[in-house]
Formats: C-alpha cells, structure tokens, sequence
C-alpha cells in the first residue's frame, strides 16, 4: 500500500486512517509508550516513521508522555499528541490530563482500548478511561467504527483549539484500529462544529465603558493570566500598558508576557507574589483582568481581593466571567483581538484624550513599594543560597525556555526568573509534582536549537526520574538543576508555620540517590554546587555543556519562600517580607555587579 497515494478512495485500516489524520492535522512528533491493545497503531506508525512523516518519541512513563506532550504544546502553542495503552497505561495519563485541563494546554490523548466484543467484560487490561478522565478533558471519544476515524480525530484537534483550549481524549479499541473500510479523508479546515461558534466582538458601547472607566481611573492595574499569553496578546497589552502608563502584574501562567525588567512590570502578585504587586492590588481603583480566572492563589480572601476597584474582565470562557468576581464590565473573546480592537477604537475616536500624567502619583507610590520591599535574596559566606542560584542561572541563560516542578523553587523561579512569552512551563493550576522533567523533553523537541532548563526539586524530581534515560536515548540537550535542601520544601514550610515544626513525611534525606551519579549511569554529565564561591564556575560548565547536563545544588534545608500570603489572609497582609529599606542599593538589582 503506497501511504503517499491520493486516492479519494481506497480500503485502509482505522490504524492508517489515525495517521493519516494526524498527519493532516500537522502533526510532527508523538510521545507514547506502546503496549498490547495499541500495537496495531503502532505497527502502522512503524511505517510512517520510516518514510520520515512523522517522529514518535518513547518515553519511559505514560505520565512523563502526558507531560512532554503538554511542554510541547506550551512552548509551540500546537496541540501536543501522546498514545498509551489500555488499562494501566491510560490510566497513567490521568495526572497528565488534568494539568493540561487546569492549565488550558491542547493535549490529544490517544489511548488503545480492548476490543469492542471484550467491552465491559472486564477483560485484561480493559478500564473506562473515558469515564474516568470525563470530569478532566475537554472532550473525549470512543471511536466504535473505523469510518468515523477522521472526522473524529479533526475534531478532536478543532475542540482541543478551539475557545480555552484543553485536552481531548480519543479512545480506540484494538480491533478499530485492525478493521478496514473505504476510507475518504476527512481535512481540518472541513470541520464545523455547531457547539464551537466565533466568538463575537464587543460592542461599542462596552469599549466606551471600559473607556470610561480608564478615565475616571487614577490607580489601574493591569492584572494578566495565561489567557493572555495563550492568546499571543503580549505585544497588545504591552501598547495598551505604555498608552495608558498602567503597571502590569500577572499570575504563575502569565509569566512573559512584558519583560520583568519594565518599569510597568510589578512581577507575580497572589501568594507567593511581589509585595509590591501585592499592594497594588489591594489599593488599585481599577483592576483589568485579562484572561485571568481569579484563582485563590491568586485573590488570597476573596472578599478583599482588589476590594476598592472595579473590575473589567476579559476572558474568552464565559465560566469563567463572573465565577469569583462580578465585573462592572465583562468581554467574552480573545484577549487579543479584544485589545486590538479596544485600541483600533481609540485612534479612530476624538472623543477621549487621555492625560499620561493620570497615573504618575500612583507609579510613584508603586515605586516606592517597590525600593522598600525589594525581592530579598539571602547572601551566606559559604552556603549556597537557592534564589541566588536561580536568580544567576536566569541572568546566565535570558532567552532559555524554563521548566519547573513544583513547590519553593518553582516559587522561586517564579520570583527571580525573566522570560519570554511561552518560554515558562509550569504546572500552576494542578500543581504536578514530577511535571518539569518529562515537559522539558516536550520544550527541546519542539525547539531543538534552544536552550532549556528544567528547575527542580530533590523531591520533585523523583516523581518522573525515569524519563532521563528518555533524554539519553534521544540526546537531548537538556540541563537539570536539583535545588536539593533534602526536604519536600514547601510542605516543611507549610509545616513550620501552620502545624507547630510537626515536620511529619516531609524530610527525604534517607534514601535519596546520589543524583551525580544517577545521571552518569544514564550516560549524562552529572555535577555537583555546595559552596557559594564554586557558584560562577559551575554554572557556566553547567549551561555551556555540549549536551545534557543534571547540576545537583546542595542549599540551605532552612530556606523559606517568601513573601507569602496565609491561608484566608488579604493579599496586603503578607508575611516574610523585609521591614522598609530606604537604601536602594539593597534590592536585588545590587548583586548584578557582586563578584562572587
């Protein structure tokens, strides 16, 4: 059978109808892992992989899978694709599935199921994955006849797209993928799905309020989600933020989209957030979140969460509008398209002519926030300091693409790391622990030229080590670094200073690897940082290594993250944070000319 032929019509197998879609669809790469109900998928990707039409990545855990998939498709914006097999190798993608879910990432999921007469007889290796992932995905098929294997599969990536996007799961019984019909391809562009309509554009009259609203403004702040950089919107808002001179704020998922350096950029706000950025929205007058959900790491106690200002809500999920926080004025669409055309609106219009002196007062009053709660980065003699080695290694590598797991040096990143747009991957709304290191495999086979850096923790890392021996069979250049402070670090703190120093299950210390040596039974560099004064030479050999690299960093085990905002406390009443400093030279900025 000739897989390049363009017969309208022709017998084929379901199997050679899914790749063919997927092809279609631009897929390039497949992450997966093979097993019994899904061997006739891949016995027909056998053939297409030696045509060179498309490349399968095996990975080592169908949860790392899910997650390169997922880093994938954060870094490209394209929908990132995983196979696994029945029973417990869907099941194995459920942690996958809802990071993507909470985290709007496009994820297709194909997973082998038993074949159709086997069914709920509870045959081996048979589970509902499409019930048990129903409350997780986007939506979610048991394709029954090979014949609707197109039409599903171009759905399922025009759903996963389309609106927010999240994942879609597709599951094929093994003998759907052996059965064969007369197939005629269904194309992408073919697709109309009635429950997927365009989204309409605001009216004038809600632009002349959120008008109105800017004018009677003194304190804006502009509060910017992941919807926003799902969108692409970063150049937009950046013209809208220096138009109306309003500093700039974003959440976990909005990182990268206006340089952290700008002098609008107030950095993370909620729990973990700047104090800076903090206060301002607990004293902004006017707050425009775009495509922002108002998540409770986020709002702290919701009911004095920007208690002062009105609010103007964008957001392309009309769930999403009005959940937590009523808005005065609420726009369901793109981020984008909606700021573009806020801002077509205004050159076209006589009528409203802004004075850039509006907001100088409130810039300053940030400003002086700004010097006398600096982002405070501990200094030792000789102990190493984990916000310091992140806030050097981000300085070292500014146009890398970063992976986190979860936990304080995620938070730490979060502070101290300055990235481009779809240059951060995290799992913020889940919060996966394990997720850094198989999506730094999705992020540098989506960028081959580019350097990526997954930050870890000791414990973190542990939940998907397996996948190193995924970037040892493909080379992947990818560089590790372990903030190792031999704890589960954000449960100790949490345990510190809410459970009474009850430091129960959280210390790894016993039986933790010698991750050095971990990494070189993989074939991969492994190195090692305990002294701050190693610091500079090790991180250069760390990023500058020909190939992949783990860089174990023994820190401080006492580390706190702060400023941090307790449970059911107000975004202003933080704690951790420094007492004022009117010298300015003792903000962070200070350590960009420290020799070390």
């Amino acid at each position: 059978m000739n897989i390049n032929s363009n017969s309208d019509l022709r017998e084929v197998t379901g199997a050679f109808a899914l790749m063919d879609s997927l092809i279609k669809n631009d897929v390039k790469y497949v992450f997966g892992y093979p097993g019994g109900a899904i061997l006739p998928i891949y016995d027909e990707l056998y053939k297409w992989e030696n045509q060179g039409l498309i490349t399968h990545i095996l990975c080592r855990h169908e949860q790392g899978a899910s997650h390169a998939a997922d880093g994938y498709a954060r870094s490209t914006g394209k929908v990132g694709v995983c196979f696994a097999t029945s029973g417990p190798g869907a099941t194995n993608l459920v942690s996958g599935i809802a990071t993507a879910q909470l985290d709007s990432v496009p994820l297709v999921l194909i997973t082998g199921q038993v074949a159709r007469s086997f069914i709920g007889t509870d045959a081996f290796q048979e589970v509902d994955i499409f019930g048990i992932t129903l409350p997780i995905v986007k939506h979610s098929y048991v394709v029954r006849d090979s014949r609707d294997m197109s039409r599903i599969v171009s759905e399922a990536f025009y759903i996963a797209q389309h609106g927010r996007p999240g994942p879609v799961l597709i599951d094929i019984p093994k003998d759907v993928g052996l059965e064969k019909f007369f197939y005629q391809p269904i194309n992408p562009g073919d697709i109309n799905l009635l429950g997927c309509r365009p989204f309409m554009k605001p009216k004038d009259n809600q632009i002349i309020k959120i008008l109105n609203l800017l004018y009677e403004s003194s304190q804006p702040l502009l509060y910017v989600g992941g919807g926003s950089i799902i969108s692409g919107a970063h150049d937009v808002i950046k013209q809208f933020a220096y138009r109306f001179q309003i500093p700039i704020c974003t959440t976990l998922m909005g990182k990268g989209i206006i340089d952290e350096s700008d002098n609008l950029c107030l950095g993370m706000l909620g729990m973990h957030g700047t104090a800076y950025a903090n206060f301002a929205v607990s004293e902004c007058d006017l707050l425009i979140a775009l495509g922002a959900r108002f998540d409770d790491r986020v709002t702290g106690k919701l009911d004095e969460f920007a208690c002062n200002a009105k609010v103007i809500h964008i957001d392309i999920d009309p769930a999403e509008i009005g959940k937590n926080r009523v808005p005065q004025v609420a726009i369901l669409g793109d981020v984008k398209q909606v700021m573009v055309q806020i801002l077509s609106y205004l050159d076209n219009s006589s009528n409203f002519v802004f004075n850039s002196q509006q907001t100088y007062s409130w810039k300053d009053r940030i400003s002086m926030w700004r010097d006398q709660y600096p982002l405070l980065i501990p200094k030792h003699v000789t102990n190493l300091s984990p916000q310091e080695v992140i806030f050097y290694l981000s300085r070292i590598q500014t146009n890398a693409y970063f992976t986190t797991d979860v936990g304080q040096h995620q938070m730490w990143a979060a502070q101290f790391v300055s990235v481009l747009p779809r240059h951060w991957m995290s799992s913020s709304g889940l919060g996966t622990m394990g997720y850094g290191l198989p999506a730094a495999i999705g992020v540098q086979v989506a960028h081959p030229s580019e350097a990526v850096i997954c930050i870890s923790g000791d414990a973190s890392f542990q939940m998907n080590l397996q996948e190193l021996a995924t970037i040892s069979q493909y080379n992947l250049p990818i560089k590790i670094i372990i903030i190792n402070n031999k704890w589960q670090g954000m449960v100790r703190q949490w345990q510190q200073a809410f459970y009474g120093e009850r430091y129960s299950h959280s210390n790894m210390e016993k039986g933790a690897p010698d991750f050095v040596l971990l990494a070189q039974s993989f074939g991969i560099l492994g190195l090692e940082l305990e002294h701050r004064y190693d610091m500079n030479k090790v991180l250069h050999r760390f990023v500058n290594h020909d190939g992949p690299c783990l860089l174990n960093c023994k820190v401080r085990e006492e580390e706190n993250c702060y400023p941090m905002v307790a449970p059911g406390k107000s975004n202003s009443q933080m704690i951790g944070i420094s007492k004022p400093i009117k010298n300015k030279n003792s903000s962070i900025l200070k350590l960009e000319t420290d020799s070390l």
